[in-house]
């Protein structure tokens, strides 16, 4: 009888592992010591792992030591681009005569974090979030408006995962749901970011497999009045409606 606990392809564990690593460094390169000692591996196994990741673009060298490679980029695009609405993201957020000016990007609800895959850059000095970066759900106006589409229990479970003393407590978080699920769209009052408001509105899944995704737009804290909110609330919500499956769309 074979074990079970056995891992049938450490390599490739390995192999995950370093990617994971070099995600979770911020963009700051890691030694082959750093990795191999993360890994609890010999340094010749970790280098004979990264040099198989390095000739497939997966990671490249530096001179203080790795970083992620080009290749996990064009992964993480293919991944996104399987969503019909990130395909029609662009266009239709460009065609939209308030959110073309604005930051406007498309997350989606891993776990309990906002993973973010898509980004419109309507304003030149930068703002939002970064592609490909998690930031716990509970905190921004995207995590918030993906959750208002959950069911009570499941929004519980979530919450419980990440209470801790540097989130909203979970009666605040709570009532930004049902304000949602009233309004139609969440509002982040900088708890993401530090000077930094979201506003957040779900999108209908074009397939029942498909995870929860949701809009957000990003603004500065000094120009979150209520008119503004509003303003980029209603617009959220009208380029969200373009972005559904027109087959499910109801007739006009």
């Amino acid at each position: 009888m074979s074990d079970p606990t056995r891992d049938p392809a450490p390599a490739v564990t390995r192999a995950l592992r370093v990617l994971e690593l070099l995600e979770q460094s911020g963009g700051a390169p890691l030694t082959l010591s750093d990795l191999s000692r993360a890994l609890g591996a010999a340094k010749s196994s970790t280098s004979n792992v990264c040099a198989v990741l390095e000739e497939g673009g997966m990671i490249r060298r530096v001179e203080t030591g790795y970083r992620l490679g080009r290749r996990t980029a064009e992964l993480g695009g293919a991944f996104a681009h399987q969503f019909n609405q990130i395909r029609e993201f662009y266009g239709v957020v460009e065609a939209d005569p308030v959110l073309r000016e604005e930051v406007v990007q498309v997350g989606m609800l891993d776990g309990t974090s906002s993973l973010y895959l898509a980004r419109h850059e309507g304003r030149a000095h930068r703002l939002g979030t970064p592609l490909g970066s998690r930031l716990l759900a509970v905190t921004t106006g995207v995590g918030l408006a993906m959750l208002s589409r959950l069911d009570d229990a499941r929004v519980e479970e979530i919450i419980a995962r990440t209470e801790t003393p540097d989130i909203p407590p979970a009666e605040q978080v709570r009532t930004q749901i049902a304000e949602t699920r009233e309004r139609g769209w969440s509002i982040d009052p900088g708890h993401g970011f530090d000077g930094l408001w979201g506003v957040g509105v779900p999108l209908e899944p074009w397939r029942p497999s498909d995870p929860p995704l949701a809009l957000g737009v990003a603004l500065p804290a000094a120009e979150a009045d209520e008119e503004t909110l509003e303003r980029l609330g209603r617009a959220a919500v009208g380029v969200a409606a373009q972005l559904t499956n027109p087959f499910l769309r109801p007739a006009d």
